[in-house]
């Protein structure tokens, strides 16, 4: 299977070389499982986001002017030549063995049309980490058991066939829900799967720059509208930069 990471990315100079090293040497450590391609879309960027993906000779840009994260997921889908499409944030640090664990996933599940797992956050304080990991372990694994679905944005990947089947992205969606539709959509087809083991790293600017318990109040209250209403309660958004 030929896998493709895809990284929607605006405005991201500060978090982008960071997120494509992590990326490229785990590429290298799964190099016999391959191929794989690593596609940044640089999404209506002002700063010097395509200029610094541009300055990894193994990654190819792609710009998609429409500004919105849905629209640079979807270009993602237009763009990549792999069977396996990962979609994961600029602000990520790949963990040793992500990859490695998504084969796998697919191989012992052909039944499978979109892996994903939880965050874990590099730059938080320890007593809210460990919030983290009981919200993931106590609230989210349980939500996943009932529902049979759930996504984490920055951490997925789906199988191309299966993305296609659903129509792809919605863009009418601006940001919040946007990982819980695409999970619903896609579980229609076949089997979602969330595994623990499949952590992915990120910053917590996000909970940081807007509150830790209003933030997850929100991804909460916007999941919920998914799975009941199918779709999301919050339309606006700000960008954390």
């Amino acid at each position: 299977m030929k896998l493709s990471l895809i990284i929607p990315a605006y405005n991201e100079e500060g978090y982008l070389a960071d997120c494509l090293r992590h990326v490229l040497a785990e590429v290298a450590r799964q190099s016999a499982r391959g191929p794989f391609e690593v596609i940044v879309i640089n999404n209506a960027s002002t700063d010097r986001t395509a200029e610094i993906a541009a300055g990894f000779p193994a990654v190819r840009v792609v710009t998609e002017q429409k500004k919105g994260l849905t629209h640079a997921r979807q270009r993602g889908l237009a763009e990549a030549r792999g069977e396996i499409l990962a979609y994961i944030d600029a602000d990520t640090r790949m963990a040793h063995g992500w990859l490695g664990r998504v084969l796998d996933l697919y191989q012992a599940r052909p039944d499978a049309v979109c892996v994903s797992g939880p965050y874990t956050y590099y730059d938080l304080a320890k007593f809210k980490s460990a919030l983290v990991r009981l919200y993931w372990l106590m609230l989210a694994k349980p939500t996943y058991l009932f529902t049979q679905y759930m996504a984490v944005g920055g951490n997925f990947a789906a199988r191309r066939d299966a993305l296609e089947r659903i129509g792809g992205f919605d863009t009418n969606i601006a940001f919040y829900g946007e990982d819980t539709n695409i999970a619903r959509r896609l579980a229609e087809v076949g089997k979602v799967l969330f595994d623990l083991g499949l952590v992915m790293p990120t910053s917590a600017r996000r909970l940081d720059e807007e509150g830790f318990v209003t933030t997850a109040m929100r991804y909460v209250v916007n999941f919920m509208s998914e799975v009941v209403l199918k779709r999301p309660s919050t339309s606006a958004y700000r960008d954390v930069r």
